[in-house]
């Protein structure tokens, strides 16, 4: 995930995360068993291989906001955690995350990153845009070109815009342009190295 130089959002209410994960689960139970091998707009990446990477930023979370350090956890998540039931561990990891964000205060807490110490409320805002990108990916992957809820994309678009180019780590294409009228959705797309589609 990408950061910001500021890395101490205050917390608030309306992060979207509960319904970005719900879109992403929705697109997921779309996918056939001829397709886990697609590929996504994600450079090197199967559907397999993006359902796995948002997955495992799940199973991080409670481990994360019990005050775990990256190295603390090590290896636990790497490789492939789907499993045999891809859509039954998502869902799983899903409501796991959901949970421990729900809990009084957890925006509050100080989660230990790789790239340092950040508020609860950043980590959650991260997930949530790295959710939001993805649903699309996935949809994009499995070939149901799709229209994101308006409530994610103006969330999502926020995100990225505040971070500036996402290039230099090494996980996105750089942006690319869009006409002045490009609708929220192409912007966000944009912002990621991501074209949209009409």
């Amino acid at each position: 995930m990408a950061h910001r130089r500021e890395h101490r959002a205050a917390a608030r209410q309306d992060t979207p995360y509960a319904e970005a994960l719900a879109a992403f689960g929705d697109r997921l139970r779309l996918v056939t068993p001829g397709q886990w091998d697609a590929p996504t707009p994600c450079a090197d990446w199967s559907v397999r291989d993006l359902v796995n990477h948002l997955t495992a930023e799940q199973l991080w979370v409670p481990e994360m906001l019990m005050g775990s350090t990256t190295s603390e956890v090590g290896g636990r998540f790497d490789g492939d955690v789907l499993g045999t039931d891809p859509v039954a561990t998502w869902t799983a990891a899903a409501e796991a995350s959901r949970d421990a964000f729900a809990l009084p205060g957890a925006t509050e807490l100080t989660v230990h990153l790789s790239f340092g110490d950040v508020s609860g409320q950043y980590y959650l805002d991260q997930l949530t845009a790295d959710a939001v990108v993805h649903t699309w990916d996935l949809a994009e992957g499995i070939h149901h070109r799709t229209r994101l809820p308006a409530g994610l994309v103006e969330f999502a678009l926020g995100e990225y815009t505040g971070y500036g180019d996402l290039s230099g780590s090494g996980l996105f294409d750089p942006p690319l342009p869009v006409p002045d009228d490009a609708d929220p959705q192409a912007r966000m797309l944009a912002l990621t190295g991501r074209r949209d589609h009409p």
